[in-house]
């Protein structure tokens, strides 16, 4: 079995209504949908969501890396030997992720459905009877995020997460209590700062003033990069912290372990370069006691299914954010949401059917790759 065939969709997915977060706010969500068939016409999709924020990448330049970078590298592979398929991707290209994360999912595609088995089942089987997702909020006001709090109780959600970071903690405090009073005492509310309070000393003195909202945890209040600083806070401060955009690779949750820096870290797919990865770095994480999630950069059904079934794989993963189908107007995948949990099926590969009519229809760039030949498409 090998790979023979690639297609690469440059997509953008409109949102409901924009997603607001500490250093951006976006109107829609660009992403880049891969296809790889092989010699025996299996055919399997990923997807990347590169953030310029967080993993230094471009959705066109990702596109560019996939067309004449990572895909030729991996043509004629069997998708199989994935570890050998991540050597080579990093032997051409250090870095890019998002991009390495797309033929990652798609080969894990194809090994399921080559092998009659969900992915779960190829990576540590069912770990989980069932697979909860939080309610993710954006920045509005304290207001309008509480009634919106409000709504997500209403329609089962049993746990919320609140974007914040914004310049202004005092507001950032307004949200997180007007929250907690609207909800109660016993709803676990996350708080996810995306470095928005950016200093040590700021990010514990904010911290220190949300005491009483009883928060199941922080996340990632301070810039990535500084996991000594993050530790610092963990220190001088009573509520959970949890590492996200200072994990990126296995070096750094060695490096969250050495320091003990964090309570929780946050796996992202788009950070790791994909399932296999992540599953490595959440095995580390289980050694050093720490307990681990699967966030989300907001993908549409073919990247949050791969999500989910990390999930499942793992123990010691005991949450899950990978709402992105949900705020979507458009979507492309049939990944099934019944709030508060997310349904894997025991169908093969990812679960999902890519609806290929919509995918050309949100499709802004297109390029296939037979061979050793490139046809750049229109």
């Amino acid at each position: 079995m090998k790979i023979r065939k690639a297609s690469i969709h440059s997509v953008e997915f409109p949102l409901k209504e924009p997603f607001i977060i500490s250093y951006a706010t976006y109107p829609t969500m660009p992403a880049v949908i891969i296809k790889l068939e092989t010699d025996t016409g299996h055919i399997g999709y990923g997807e990347a969501v590169p953030d310029a924020h967080v993993t230094g990448e471009h959705e066109t330049a990702t596109f560019e890396v996939l067309r004449n970078v990572l895909i030729p590298a991996i043509l004629n592979e069997s998708p199989f030997d994935i570890e050998h398929i991540h050597h080579k991707m990093n032997a051409v290209i250090v870095g890019n992720p998002a991009a390495k994360a797309a033929i990652d999912i798609a080969c894990f595609d194809l090994m399921g459905k080559a092998a009659n088995q969900p992915v779960y089942n190829l990576i540590g089987g069912r770990a989980h009877d069932k697979i909860e997702y939080a309610k993710v909020l954006s920045i509005e006001t304290p207001e309008t995020m509480a009634e919106k709090a409000v709504e997500a109780v209403a329609q089962g959600f049993s746990s919320l997460k609140l974007k914040v970071g914004t310049t202004d903690s005092t507001q950032d405090i307004a949200r997180i209590y007007a929250v907690r009073h609207a909800v109660g005492p016993d709803m676990p509310i996350r708080v996810d700062v995306n470095q928005g309070w950016k200093t040590v000393g700021h990010a514990i003195q904010t911290i220190n003033r949300l005491t009483d909202a009883n928060l199941a945890w922080i996340e990632q209040p301070i810039r990535m990069g500084n996991i000594q600083g993050l530790a610092e806070v963990r220190r001088k401060t009573a509520t959970p912290i949890m590492a996200d955009e200072s994990v990126h690779s296995m070096e750094d949750v060695l490096d969250i372990i050495r320091f003990e820096a964090a309570d929780f870290i946050n796996i992202k797919l788009m950070k790791a370069g994909g399932i296999y990865p992540a599953v490595g770095m959440a095995k580390a994480a289980e050694a050093a006691g720490i307990i681990a999630q699967i966030g989300s950069m907001v993908e549409s059904s073919v990247g949050s299914a791969a999500g989910y079934h990390a999930v499942m794989s793992r123990r010691n993963i005991e949450s899950a954010e990978l709402t992105g189908p949900l705020l979507f107007k458009e979507e492309i995948g049939d990944l099934h949401f019944a709030p508060p949990f997310v349904h894997l099926t025991d169908k093969l590969g990812l679960g999902v059917r890519v609806d290929e009519q919509q995918l050309k229809k949100l499709t802004k760039k297109f390029a296939a790759i037979d061979g050793s030949e490139t046809n750049h498409g229109r």
